[in-house]
This record gives structure tokens, C-alpha cells and sequence, in this order.
């Protein structure tokens, strides 16, 4: 009866929907951390070890913006590539 007054009301937020995204459009490797823990969150909750769940929760979260982050660096690092490699040809007479 006492842990029905301590339990919280919501569980937090398994971020699973971003972290799904994450590792589909961005890091794959980063993304795949982050569904395993996103995928802990509710089972944690469930079980009622809730410091767990919010543990997995933040998690998921932070290695969802990590995966996010990697796929963003290499969309940068491709594009400064490309312009460099379109300015190098540019100056060597390739296009002319």
C-alpha cells in the first residue's frame, strides 16, 4: 500500500519514436544504443524500479541527440568535401 502512495504518476518519456529516427536517418551505430535504452524505459517502469526507467529514459535521449549529432557531422563534412573537391577541379581546368 505505501509504494502505491510513492509510485509517480507518468512514467518519463522512452524516446524510442526519436531514437528509431536517429538511427534510420543519422548514426547508426549511436542509434542503436539509444533503442535499447529507449526499449528499457518501460520495462523498468513496469517492474517499479522507476530511477531506472528515468535513468534509461536520459539515456536514450542523450545518445538519440549523439546519433543525431554523428549524422550531422558527416552531412557537414561531405558537403565541405564536395565544395572543396568542385573549387580544387575548378582550379586545376577540369571544367573548361
Amino acid at each position: 500500500m505505501n509504494e502505491q502512495i510513492n509510485k509517480p504518476q507518468v512514467p518519463p518519456p522512452n524516446y524510442l519514436v526519436f531514437a528509431i529516427l536517429a538511427t534510420l536517418f543519422c548514426g547508426k551505430i549511436f542509434g542503436i544504443v539509444a533503442i535499447v535504452f529507449a526499449a528499457q524505459v518501460n520495462s523498468h517502469w513496469n517492474a517499479g524500479n522507476y530511477e531506472a526507467a528515468k535513468s534509461a529514459s536520459r539515456n536514450a535521449k542523450i545518445w538519440a541527440w549523439v546519433s543525431f549529432a554523428a549524422g550531422l557531422a558527416w552531412i557537414i563534412l561531405f558537403a565541405m568535401l564536395s565544395v572543396f573537391g568542385v573549387l580544387a577541379g575548378i582550379m586545376q581546368g577540369a571544367f573548361n
